[in-house]
């Protein structure tokens, strides 16, 4: 059986993860994590993805964490490779693999029949390069043009899909199918957990985090990454509140500003998680405060006979 815990950021998934790992590895059933977010595969973007602290990973092995360079740009076809790799790893040592994570898309792209379509380094790079000088509107209006339908499913603020459409439409001159692929998994076993959560009471925690973030140091952080090649990276410096620091760095705003705007693009992109998790029938919904969630989870697993998959 292969257990998935989703939800919007800072909803709690990763510590009642680990705490469903140990409850079932301390039940007989050894249990690793299989991380499904995209972010957290970069080695040095910590502070600011939240990524499990070094004590969290000595108590339950995680996979698919620190995994790449900043420089490197991990595709999601990469990703399906890497997340399945380390599924296959999990059950064929019999310990059961708990997937986390907070993206539709690379969770999807893992757990079920999803295929990708074609790619080309070159095009991709010039579409990206025109989406930093033209901006996401523009390259939305070309896509309107070409494929109306694929437009009117991608948002003209959702850039990288529309990069994407545009790529596809470039190679195959054909239109691009904007729709993802029908809920159908790929893998057996799998039953979906999502971390539910009043507006609120999100929103406060999102507010928390960040605040955390700057006590922790984030700006030293991006400062640390900019050396490296940060500002130069086509995906690693688009996430949450390194895209922000990195434009406070260059003196677009102050650093206050750049706090403020990482709450908000946090809390509107958990709104967007919700929308698009909402879709999926699948998902056993519960509610991320109660207080017996981990043991809740396992009682539920446990029903349903976990087992490693075979």
């Amino acid at each position: 059986m292969i257990p998935v815990v989703i939800g919007p950021t800072a909803v709690g998934k990763s510590s009642v993860s680990i705490d469903v790992a140990e409850r079932l590895t301390a039940a007989g059933c050894p249990c690793e994590l299989v991380n499904l977010d995209s972010m957290l595969v970069y080695r040095g973007m910590d502070i600011g993805t939240a990524k499990p602290t070094a004590a969290e990973r000595a108590r339950v092995r995680h996979h698919l964490v620190d995994v790449v360079d900043i420089g490197h740009t991990a595709t999601v076809a990469e990703f399906q490779s890497m997340a399945r790799a380390a599924i296959d790893d999990c059950t064929e040592r019999g310990v059961v693999p708990l997937l986390v994570g907070g993206s539709a898309l690379y969770t999807r792209a893992v757990i079920d029949d999803f295929s990708f379509q074609a790619t080309d380094p070159e095009v991709r790079g010039r579409l990206e390069d025109e989406l930093e000088t033209l901006g996401p509107a523009t390259l939305h209006e070309r896509l309107r043009a070409l494929d109306p339908v694929a437009a009117a499913e991608i948002g003209p603020a959702n850039g990288r899909r529309v990069v994407r459409a545009l790529e596809v439409i470039t190679i195959t001159e054909k239109p691009y199918r904007a729709s993802l692929p029908g809920h159908s998994h790929a893998l057996v076993g799998v039953i979906e957990f999502g971390l539910d959560a009043p507006r609120d009471w999100l929103d406060e925690r999102i507010e928390r985090r960040v605040q955390q973030m700057w006590d922790d140091g984030f700006v030293d952080e991006v400062r640390r990454l900019e050396a490296r090649g940060l500002r130069q990276a086509r995906t690693a410096s688009r996430a949450l509140g390194y895209r922000q620091v990195l434009e406070f760095l260059a003196g677009e705003y102050d650093e206050a500003e750049a706090q403020r705007r990482t709450v908000t693009g946090t809390r509107r992109f958990a709104r967007k998680q919700y929308g698009w998790y909402r879709r999926d029938e699948r998902i056993r919904w519960l509610d991320a405060r109660r207080p017996d969630l981990a043991a809740h989870i396992v009682s539920q697993l446990t029903e349903a006979g976990t087992q490693p998959s075979a």
